[in-house]
């Protein structure tokens, strides 16, 4: 690939869902005024940044026909929906565009594919040191089902995003309780595979990081969760409702700030999220979530490759307490991806 002159300007593909087709994810079944927003204060970000131009992809139907006729120099994949607006499909972006020799920013489908395995990444931190809850992994076709060995505990899917599947009854107190959420869940995923884990209630933490291994992290300052105004009945975790959901009793009742940890605990955090970036082959950014134990060490709960991009969203949150606005977040996104295909010439 031919690196361009600093002087010209990159010409960046911003591809995103499709707001023309179903998307499933939403309660109603459609984009709505929220990601329509999210789009148009990207496009206000993104005009800020200098050495680059933006031609927008959203329509799915002409994507393909589209990066062949005028292939970009750079594809900035924000398409977290999936090809077609199907979250399974979210893999098959990054691999059009390497069959098309489109370089593009965030993780490759590999990557993809195993991030969103929960237990294959909680077996990948756990031999790099990385403490994890107590966990075991549920095929929910088998007979009779696995249930947990204590109690309370939380039962999620092994494989989902925006913490699709997960309400307030996935944390669990008896047998029964655990069998009837299995069940309901059996219904609901595919491929039919959950995980029972230890419902840790201890500080809850996110980390943001921005760069690669070969130039560099920016680390930015980790958030924590604020459930306090949840009413005690509910669990303290982060639901499908809680993102998605207007209708939810979690709608509205959680809050984010900056954390206030020790230098111990932050070094820990940083050290999970640099060696499991590596080892999971994550690229450009990440943002990776923890939650303390009884013990208080902080141990993982999630691993997200091309976390939520919007102007509210938790790493947009996080770079402004670094000192950096929504605008020049993005750009730092792109100068990774830049920097790591070799794109521009010094």
């Amino acid at each position: 690939m031919t690196a361009r002159s600093s002087q010209t300007p990159l010409h960046v593909g911003v591809l995103l869902g499709d707001p023309r087709l179903p998307y499933p994810y939403s309660v109603d079944g459609r984009f709505g005024e929220e990601e329509i927003e999210g789009a148009r204060r990207l496009g206000e970000a993104l005009s800020e940044l200098e050495g680059y131009r933006f031609t927008f992809l959203d329509d799915h139907e002409r994507l393909i026909d589209d990066l062949r006729t005028t292939p970009p120099d750079l594809v900035l994949n924000l398409c977290d929906t999936g090809y077609r607006n199907q979250w399974e499909l979210e893999r098959n972006i990054p691999a059009f565009l390497e069959m098309l020799e489109i370089p593009y920013t965030g993780a490759d489908p590999m990557a993809i594919s195993v991030s969103t395995d929960k237990a294959l990444v909680s077996m990948a931190a756990e031999r790099l040191g990385i403490p994890v809850p107590n966990e075991t992994y549920v095929d929910l076709t088998a007979d009779p089902l696995v249930l947990p060995s204590s109690y309370p505990a939380l039962i999620k899917p092994n494989n989902s995003g925006g913490s699709f599947g997960i309400t307030s009854s996935c944390v669990v107190h008896d047998s029964a309780e655990a069998e009837a959420y299995l069940r309901w869940l059996a219904d609901r995923l595919q491929p039919p595979e959950a995980v029972i884990q230890d419902f840790l209630t201890g500080s809850e933490f996110t980390v943001g990081i921005i760069g690669n291994p070969d130039h560099g992290f920016t680390v930015l300052p980790p958030l924590e969760v604020d459930y306090s105004a949840l009413p005690p009945e509910l669990p303290p975790i982060l639901t499908y409702g809680s993102k998605a959901d207007p209708e939810s009793a979690y709608w509205n009742r959680l809050a984010f700030r900056q954390a206030e940890i020790d230098e111990v605990t932050y070094a820990r955090l940083v050290d999970g999220c640099v060696k499991l970036f590596r080892r999971l082959g994550f690229r450009d950014y990440a943002r990776i979530d923890f939650r303390n134990g009884a013990d208080g060490v902080p141990r993982l709960l999630d691993a997200n490759t091309n976390p939520t991009w919007f102007h509210d969203g938790k790493m947009a949150m996080m770079a402004a307490w670094a000192g950096y606005d929504y605008s020049r977040m993005m750009g730092l996104i792109l100068d990774a991806a830049v920097a790591r295909y070799g794109l521009r010439q010094e």
